[in-house]
């Protein structure tokens, strides 16, 4: 990414996006009638799709049931046609693994598993195309298909990514922002309370640096949760139509 200006003089992204402006996302819940739960969300040029099932009983072995809380199972996988480059095994490689883990310890953070002891609630999130912030297209997916299963969480968990590139941070980066390098993090958010589900960073950032980059990935959770609350009143009212009331 040599000689590619990621920010203009004039404050303009590759995107023509400001510093701190999401890329438009687009979302639907209730995409799969098999499912408790689904949802299918656009960030950009990242798609994502979710389905929940759950909470039900353990299945496999019984000594895994926790006696006060649900067990939260999340798998994630990208599909082959995703990115640019072919994968060869679209789930079950060491980074399908760390987003799974990931996700499952987001959502163990928000979802109210005390309601549910002995039991179990299965998150499986694919990827359909990758350009940038999948981690948090992923969990914004994810929210909508717990919220259409009907499952009690503490809040929604929204979720954007934030870098920092010449002296200034920069918020829901996409592909080419990230392949570029530089200092960025991942953060899931309860927007109500402000508890952080999830931090992830994966460069160093001076300290100086980290509350400017912070804000902006915090501040753009909250523009994703003002968005998915749309998305959910919308979802009830149209079934709410549906169902002649």
């Amino acid at each position: 990414m040599a000689g590619l200006e990621l920010l203009s003089d004039q404050g303009y992204r590759v995107d023509g996006r400001r510093a701190g402006e999401l890329r438009k996302i687009q979302a639907r819940m209730g995409v799969f009638a098999q499912a408790d739960g689904s949802a299918y969300i656009e960030q950009g040029n990242t798609k994502a799709l979710a389905v929940v099932y759950g909470p039900h009983e353990i299945r496999g072995s019984r000594s895994r049931a926790l006696p006060d809380r649900a067990l939260v199972n999340c798998q994630y996988s990208s599909a082959t046609f995703s990115t640019g480059e072919r994968k060869r095994r679209p789930h079950g490689d060491r980074k399908s693994c760390e987003m799974g883990l990931q996700l499952r310890q987001t959502f163990e953070a928000a979802i109210l598993t005390q309601l549910h002891p002995r039991s179990q609630i299965d998150i499986y999130v694919q990827v359909l195309q990758a350009d940038g912030g999948t981690y948090a297209a992923c969990v914004n997916a994810a929210t909508l298909a717990v919220l259409d299963a009907g499952i009690p969480m503490r809040d929604f968990v929204c979720a954007c990514s934030a870098g920092f590139v010449e002296g200034t941070a920069l918020a829901d980066l996409s592909h080419v922002e990230e392949a570029a390098g530089g200092p960025q993090l991942a953060l899931a958010l309860l927007p109500a309370s402000g508890q952080i589900a999830l931090l992830e960073m994966d460069a160093r950032l001076h300290e100086d640096h980290l509350e400017q980059v912070l804000e902006a990935a915090a501040q753009a959770a909250r523009d994703v949760h003002t968005l998915l609350d749309h998305v959910v009143r919308q979802h009830v009212r149209e079934a709410s139509i549906l169902l002649g009331d």
